[in-house]
């Protein structure tokens, strides 16, 4: 099946000009390991097996862990308020909004960035210089005082600005700034070596520009689209081939202990018909109403990340890529692959 599934990718790379690497492992078996286009354009630096890529909301899954190694810990719980963790007031906030609210987007709190009311993630950078946006509290100006969206619990509605505080939570309880304390507790721990959350102005080698194409053909990097640092609901830098380790390290219980890895993986609130979310990741159900698949993705501005769990097949899919779009097709044809050879 591996030849087909580098064929299948190997043709719609070509149709859709897709830049960046796929990685397909069933179990220790490597099925895919391709890697296409640039990391740097300009000096056609080419994208390869170690290349490091940015991830969006990918890694709310990191922050998803490091809040139940908390719990494990007995730092925190999921039933802990706001109130309970944070030290930062928060004049509009319902006082019943928890950990658990914020980990499954039901907190109803309002978001900086609402996919309801605004298209282009660049707007923001208008009125908040991305360039001043390098820890998490600089977020908080964003949305720490304007009103609820929705009561508490009420309804699933994506939201960065509750992982913000996720993150913000995972600084107090650990006394350690959110993205050393992810290399230590995650990264380090699932042996993630071509992992990390970096500055644009300070990217280590190896890792890839993100590029957003114009209509004429033209193109420009997304170094003013983006927050100068990465935090908790999203902007680490993860090769595809790390990001199959952090599967296998939270399929084993390197991360967590069993119980917290089952309470991570547990449906928590439906999304729609047949796609649920547990804790920082998404789940998907088929016909039979079994679970198809655990799932992360992101997209920003030169960015696009899609990245699978097919817990029947005990197969794993990273597709990282440095252009706004073509992680989802790449991924889109590699399951359907799976689906058609394993009927699940």
């Amino acid at each position: 099946m591996n030849i087909k599934l580098e064929e299948i990718v190997s043709n719609i790379q070509r149709n859709v000009d897709f830049s960046g690497s796929v990685f397909v492992v069933d179990k220790d078996k490597v099925l895919v390991d391709k890697s296409f286009g640039y990391a740097n354009r300009s000096d056609e630096l080419e994208n390869n097996s170690a290349t490091r890529f940015g991830i969006a909301s990918g890694c709310k899954l990191f922050t998803a862990i490091a809040i139940c190694q908390l719990v494990q810990g007995g730092k925190i719980s999921f039933e802990s308020t706001l109130t309970d963790c944070l030290k930062i007031d928060f004049k509009h906030f319902d006082d019943h909004v928890t950990v658990h609210h914020l980990l499954t987007h039901t907190s109803g709190i309002p978001d900086y960035f609402d996919e309801d009311v605004m298209d282009n993630f660049e707007e923001l950078w208008v009125k908040n210089p991305m360039y001043r946006i390098r820890k998490l509290k600089d977020f908080l100006p964003m949305f720490r005082d304007y009103p609820m969206k929705s009561q508490v619990g009420e309804s699933f509605h994506y939201n960065n600005a509750g992982y913000i505080l996720l993150g913000l939570i995972v600084e107090q309880a650990s006394q350690l700034e959110f993205s050393d304390y992810v290399q230590k507790y995650i990264f380090n721990k699932a042996e993630m070596t071509e992992s990390g959350y970096f500055s644009f102005d300070s990217l280590p080698k190896n890792t890839a520009i993100g590029y957003i194409d114009n209509p004429d053909g033209t193109w420009k990097t997304n170094i003013y689209s983006l927050p100068v640092k990465g935090g908790s609901d999203g902007g680490a830098y993860v090769s595809a081939n790390d990001m199959a380790k952090l599967w296998k390290a939270l399929l084993n219980y390197q991360l967590l202990n069993e119980t917290y890895t089952n309470k991570l993986l547990t449906i928590h609130t439906q999304v729609n018909e047949t796609s649920f979310y547990g804790y920082g990741i998404w789940i998907k159900k088929n016909s039979g109403n079994n679970i198809l698949k655990y799932h992360v993705m992101g997209y920003d501005p030169g960015v696009s990340f899609h990245s699978t769990y097919y817990p029947d097949l005990s197969i794993k899919v990273v597709v990282c890529s440095n252009k706004s779009d073509g992680a989802f097709i790449i991924m889109s044809g590699i399951e359907q692959e799976l689906i058609k050879a394993n009927t699940l």
